[in-house]
């Protein structure tokens, strides 16, 4: 039995969209994040980091959303649905799964961190603190994004998926174009066109249902 520790609001909706694209049964065993939007402490007990997804497949656990994806695509993909075949594809495949935690999240995720930084300090040294986040953000986040937003926005006026048909690059790829297009409003035409795309699917659109359906209760 497939159990999946699904924080919400986190990386861990790529496993449950893979989970309904497989069509596989499986447990869903739900975390709240707290009011800091930190992880619960009860999912240490899970994993020592405290993180998600974790994958537990008939007592083997397996972490990190891109292993994750790869073990349920080697294991359960039998008609090899979501992972291409061909040589061309199969190295995009392999260079976006990469790329989307190790190239740009950390930007997003330096973004994220920059923005916070005010709420954590003493009132009075705000103003320094706000100075010293503006010039990282600005002298270099904000170039580097503005970088990585030209060439996805490139490849995908060329492409519709990112290893010829969808396959799991793309749901490895949605998390941080998500959180891309949050944060610029969605001025990219050809980002915008690719989320509509993904957006089309069944198993995206009950992935998205649960997240949410877990937030209300």
């Amino acid at each position: 039995m497939l159990t999946l520790h699904h924080l919400v609001q986190s990386r861990s909706t790529r496993i449950v969209w893979a989970l309904e694209e497989l069509q596989l049964d499986y447990q869903l065993k739900i975390y709240q994040r707290l009011p800091t939007f930190a992880a619960p402490p009860e999912l240490k007990a899970i994993h020592p980091l405290g993180k998600s997804p974790v994958l537990v497949d008939d007592g083997f656990t397996i972490d990190e959303s891109a292993v994750i994806l790869e073990y349920l695509q080697s294991k359960y993909d039998t008609q090899h649905q979501f992972k291409p075949q061909d040589t061309q594809n199969a190295h995009q495949y392999l260079y976006w799964m990469h790329y989307a935690e190790g190239s740009l999240m950390p930007l997003l995720v330096m973004q994220l961190v920059m923005n916070n930084v005010s709420k954590h300090v003493p009132f009075l040294i705000r103003p320094l603190a706000n100075k010293i986040t503006d010039g990282v953000k600005g002298g270099f986040i904000y170039p580097r994004l503005k970088d990585h937003i030209a060439y996805l926005e490139d490849y995908l006026s060329q492409h519709d998926y990112f290893a010829g048909e969808f396959s799991f690059a793309d749901i490895q790829m949605a998390y941080p174009l998500q959180m891309m297009q949050s944060r610029f409003k969605g001025r990219y035409p050809y980002i915008q066109a690719y989320f509509k795309r993904l957006e089309q699917r069944p198993a995206y659109q009950l992935a998205q249902g649960k997240d949410l359906d877990t937030l209300r209760n």
